[in-house]
Formats: structure tokens, C-alpha cells, sequence
């Protein structure tokens, strides 16, 4: 029986507004939520760095292959087959790169400790400029009650250390093979894969439109600055050669490499610079020639052929790529440093797909 329009309903009851200290709780709460999510994902990232690095390091490579492998299937060849075809590749230059810098790594490890000697020479004529400095530091010293500087001493050998660090590496390099390989072969069906696990159109497509925006912005971003770090290692080889800087094939290709790394890596090659022109020349003039040229190239190339290559669209604020820098580099070493561009960019496509205004307008599809 259908309840009567005259029966007395349950009044409403009106909660009272909630106070301004209320609101503060609980916009607090919700935030230290997602603060200590981020703290537990940064701990997770750290403490699995020996498994995570090589195989995040291996997803980066494998997007940068990708256009590599997608020519070659496109001639009819099995993904399978392509995968072994694009990582021979890769480790065909790697080997070569290797071997580029065998000679030159074998003399300057010879000349190690002549070249301690001449660095400590031409770092006392440095001596007088840091008195001042040495005083203050000396005052402190006193002033703190520290009596120096405390030494440890590690009882481990040179051989101790190999054989604990050599099977950790030897798996890291395992896992970075065996990820890069298998992601290749079989990065269309994990794509297939995923996709198949959307529920309706309308995240179907958002997934496929991330997909194929990480894979575009990576693998362009990457091939790009490949070839940019092999032109920049030519020009840096050719100017300090013309500066008669010893052994500027490994320089230049050192500072290819380290471009990987915007805005450290450049750094750490201008000291390194600074110091084999201590070794090399006699005056402190002499010695700021090869990281000054090496700067000017640098500067050229970051200023103009980049930006000219990779174009604007791709261009990243530059405190947020030091602030990532900075974080994966302290998660995850040198590998973070080469993964924390790719991760902004991977970031970005999720964010121009995921948050309305940011991508290109969705299409009016059923769920």
C-alpha cells in the first residue's frame, strides 16, 4: 500500500556550517595525506633503486628505439626479430663508444699521479687568494671548539669492494637487457593489453592518446638530442684541439655524454676542463682556456640548435627540469639524471590527456 500523501515525513535536518577551523582540519588533513603518499612513493623509488633504475633506464632507451623498430616492422618483419635487430644496434654503439674511449681513458690513468702532482703545483699558486678564507675557517674552528678534521679509515680492500659492488652491477645490467629487449618486442600488445582493461570509450581514448603522446615526446626528444650531443661532441673535439688541449676526442665525447644531463652535466665537464688545463698549461690564464671554449660551444648550442631542433613546444621551465634533476639524481644517481627529462615529458602527456585545458578537445564519444 502506497504510503499516504498526508503522512507526516521525517523532518530535514540542517547541519550547521562548518567553522573556519573546521575547514582548515580538514583541507590539512587531506593534504598530509598526500604529503605522506609522496614521502612513501619517494622511499619506495629509493629503496628500490637496483630493480627500478635499470628497468626504468630500459623504458626510456625502448621509446627512443621505438621509431627505430617501427621501420623495420613495417617492412614485414616480425616484432620479435626487429627487437633483436634495434638491440644489437644498440649495443653495436655502445661498444663503439667504448672503444672510442679505451685509448685515451688508459693514458690519463697512466699519467694519474704525475697529473696529482701537477694539480697540487698548480693548486698552490692558488694558496695566497685562499689565506683569507683559511683564517675565517680556522676562527670558526676555534670559535665551535673543533680541534679538526676526523679521519676514517676504510679497512675494506680495493679487491673487497670489487667482488661486493661486481654482482650487484652485473644484475642491474641483466635486468637493463632483458627489460629493453622484452619492451620492444612486446610494447604493442602491453599497449593492446592495457587498452582492453578500459571500461568505456571515453578512457579508451584517453589511454591510447597517452600512449601515443609519451611515445611521440620521448622518442623525439631523445633521437633529438642524441644527435645534437654527437654534433656537440665533434665541435668540443675540434676547438680543444685547435686549443691544443691533449687527448679532445675524449673530451668531446665526455661532454656528449654528460649533455644528457642538462645543466649538471655541463658543470661537472667545465671542472673537469679547469682542471686538465691546470695539468696542462703553465699559467692560471692558460688553464681557464679549455672550460671558457668549451662553455662558448655549449652556450651556442643550448641557446640556438636546440631550441631550433627540438622547437619551442618541447621547451620545459627551467626550475622545474632542475628540481627534477635534482630529485632523481639523489633517488636514483646518474641514472635518475638521464630519466628525470624523459619523466617530465612522460608527465606532461598524462596531464595534457587527464586535465581538462591542457590537450586538444575531446571528441563526444557513448561511454
Amino acid at each position: 500500500m502506497s504510503p499516504s500523501r498526508y503522512e507526516k515525513r521525517p523532518p530535514i535536518v540542517r547541519l550547521p556550517p562548518k567553522s573556519n577551523s573546521e575547514i582548515v582540519l580538514q583541507r590539512g588533513s587531506q593534504v598530509a595525506l598526500i604529503a605522506l603518499g609522496l614521502v612513501g612513493l619517494c622511499f619506495a623509488l629509493y629503496m628500490g633503486r637496483y630493480i627500478l633504475a635499470p628497468v626504468a633506464f630500459a623504458l626510456v632507451i625502448g621509446l627512443m628505439l621505438g621509431p627505430v623498430a617501427a621501420r623495420i616492422e613495417a617492412r614485414g618483419i616480425s616484432p620479435y626479430i626487429s627487437a633483436v635487430l634495434v638491440f644489437m644496434l644498440f649495443i653495436f654503439s655502445v661498444c663503439l663508444v667504448a672503444l672510442a674511449l679505451v685509448g685515451p681513458l688508459s693514458y690519463w690513468a697512466d699519467r694519474g699521479p704525475q697529473m696529482w702532482q701537477e694539480l697540487q703545483l698548480r693548486m698552490s699558486q692558488l694558496r695566497e687568494p685562499m689565506e683569507a678564507l683559511r683564517d675565517i675557517q680556522e676562527g670558526l674552528r676555534s670559535a665551535t671548539g673543533e680541534t679538526g678534521l676526523t679521519v676514517s679509515v676504510d679497512e675494506n680492500s680495493p679487491m673487497d669492494s670489487l667482488i661486493t659492488v661486481a654482482p650487484a652491477i652485473g644484475g642491474q645490467v641483466l635486468i637493463f637487457m632483458a627489460t629493453l629487449y622484452f619492451f620492444i618486442a612486446t610494447r604493442h600488445e602491453t599497449r593492446l593489453a592495457v587498452l582492453r582493461l578500459c571500461v568505456g570509450r571515453r578512457l579508451r581514448w584517453r589511454t591510447a592518446h597517452i600512449f601515443r603522446d609519451i611515445e611521440t615526446l620521448v622518442s623525439r626528444y631523445l633521437l633529438s638530442i642524441t644527435a645534437i650531443n654527437m654534433g656537440l661532441a665533434v665541435a668540443v673535439t675540434c676547438v680543444l684541439w685547435l686549443a691544443g688541449v691533449p687527448s679532445p676526442a675524449l673530451w668531446g665525447i665526455l661532454a656528449g655524454l654528460l649533455n644528457f644531463v642538462m645543466y649538471i652535466g655541463p658543470a661537472i665537464m667545465a671542472a673537469i676542463l679547469f682542471a686538465v688545463g691546470l695539468v696542462t698549461f703553465d699559467t692560471i690564464s692558460g688553464s681557464l682556456m679549455p672550460p671558457l671554449v668549451y662553455l662558448a660551444v655549449n652556450l651556442m648550442e643550448a641557446q640556438f640548435i636546440t631550441p631550433m631542433i627540438i622547437g619551442r613546444m618541447m621547451t620545459l621551465n627551467p626550475f622545474i627540469v632542475l628540481i627534477a634533476l635534482t630529485f632523481w639524481i639523489w633517488i636514483w644517481g646518474p641514472i635518475g639524471g638521464f630519466v628525470a627529462i624523459p619523466a617530465l615529458l612522460a608527465g606532461y602527456a598524462m596531464a595534457r590527456n587527464l586535465i581538462p585545458g591542457w590537450g586538444p578537445p575531446e571528441p563526444r564519444l557513448p561511454d
